[in-house]
């Protein structure tokens, strides 16, 4: 069993683990597989891929800032990508997030309406099915439904500062993505299923398989994070987010931390330098950590994981802390809540800074289990599945 993956990035970010982690268990499990990525780069040791190049990149991200073209761009790239994956020849394409500034959609698609492989395209988001945003829970924005216009979301990524290619760009997508043969969508969230239901998608057969987790990594660990913080009598609250952006909540998390009594802290990691000067009094500052033992450490030492977003697929960062024992809490949004069953957290209306508050002083204290379900193998073993299934749907055929 030979699968190509294709996704933005590879090993780093949750889509780049993801690919990553599904790559292992093909592996392990006697296959092979390629991941093919367009940005930063690729963990020692994993077959890859570089699609264009960083310049490219770039170029790509600033034409679209002012086209709003995000993903029409970097045709060369794109058509080399292409004669990579006829040389490798796989038995299975599985796309994942394909935004993100790298690929010309209209050459990939062109290509995979007419290659014969079965495909998988697993939807981290809602960028597949509308013409513009890869979220719009926040706007309440439904054109999606029936066709984009004159975009709310428009100076949300993929930013667009000038033009406005909603309409031509949900059109040129509708055409583009229906119609393949041998196409089955996976979402992370029974939520993401639903709205794909009601998209231009709603033709293909649509599974969930939930992310995944190292439990290996990400399970209780000891360490002296309280003490080198000075926090070892204090409760703390912990929010984590690979990029502190409107949509993850961080100035929830500010409002937050001035209800906070003088036994509990705050502490907030992956934000960036000029970010984490900028934190009040109270508020632990963390910029990025690359390392996963390090982060499982501060989920151990942390009483409650508060997860603000206003806008998400089906974050790994709740089942990280849940897995190290750490109780979350969420806003009603996406499929957020979905992991936060069995005692594990507790979802509250969105943007109710105080409702959250609350729920966490009530969670402080309580340890959780460390649900076996979320690890990334057992999981990942569902994409091993289908992908049998296909190829035995796809030889009798």
């Amino acid at each position: 069993m030979k699968i190509l993956q294709i996704n933005s990035t590879c090993g780093f970010g949750s889509t780049g683990k993801i690919a990553v982690d599904i790559l292992n268990t093909v592996e392990q499990n006697g296959g092979e597989g390629l991941i093919c990525y367009g940005r930063g780069t690729a963990p020692n040791g994993v077959p890859s891929y570089k699609i264009g190049s960083e310049t490219l990149v770039k170029i790509h991200g600033a034409l679209s800032r002012v086209t709003d073209r995000q993903g029409f761009y970097s045709s060369n790239a794109t058509a080399a990508l292409v004669r990579k994956i006829q040389e490798y020849d796989p038995d299975i394409i599985h796309l994942h997030n394909i935004h993100g500034y790298y690929l010309d959609v209209r050459i990939l698609f062109g290509y995979l309406k007419k290659c014969g492989k079965p495909l998988v395209w697993t939807l981290h988001d809602c960028w597949s099915f509308t013409g513009h945003c890869a979220y719009f829970t926040a706007s309440g924005c439904e054109k999606w439904k029936t066709g984009c216009n004159n975009c709310p979301s428009k100076k949300e990524y993929p930013q667009s500062l000038l033009i406005d290619s909603s309409e031509k760009n949900y059109n040129e997508k509708k055409e583009l993505f229906t119609g393949l043969p041998n196409l089955t969508l996976v979402t992370p969230s029974v939520w993401l299923k639903g709205l794909v239901e009601k998209s231009f998608l709603r033709e293909y057969p649509v599974k969930v398989i939930n992310n995944g987790i190292n439990t290996n990594i990400f399970k209780p660990t000891k360490s002296d994070f309280r003490k080198k913080y000075g926090a070892e009598n204090k409760k703390i609250y912990l929010g984590v987010a690979s990029v502190w952006e409107e949509r993850k909540g961080l100035s929830d998390l500010i409002k937050i931390a001035s209800y906070l009594d003088k036994d509990e802290t705050l502490v907030i990691v992956g934000l960036t330098g000029a970010q984490a000067a900028k934190m009040p009094e109270g508020v632990i500052g963390i910029e990025r950590t690359q390392s996963a033992k390090e982060l499982a450490e501060i989920y151990t030492a942390a009483d409650v994981f508060l997860n603000p977003t206003y806008e998400d697929n089906y974050p790994t960062t709740n089942l990280e802390a849940v897995a190290c024992g750490t109780p979350a809490v969420t806003y009603e949004t996406g499929g957020s809540p979905e992991s936060l069953t069995n005692g594990r957290g507790v979802a509250v209306p969105v943007g109710d800074t105080e409702r959250m508050y609350s729920a966490a002083k009530s969670l402080a204290g309580v340890k959780t289990d460390c649900p076996c379900e979320f690890d990334a193998m057992k999981k990942y073993s569902e994409y091993r599945e289908l992908y049998e299934e296909l190829l035995s749907k796809n030889f009798l055929l």
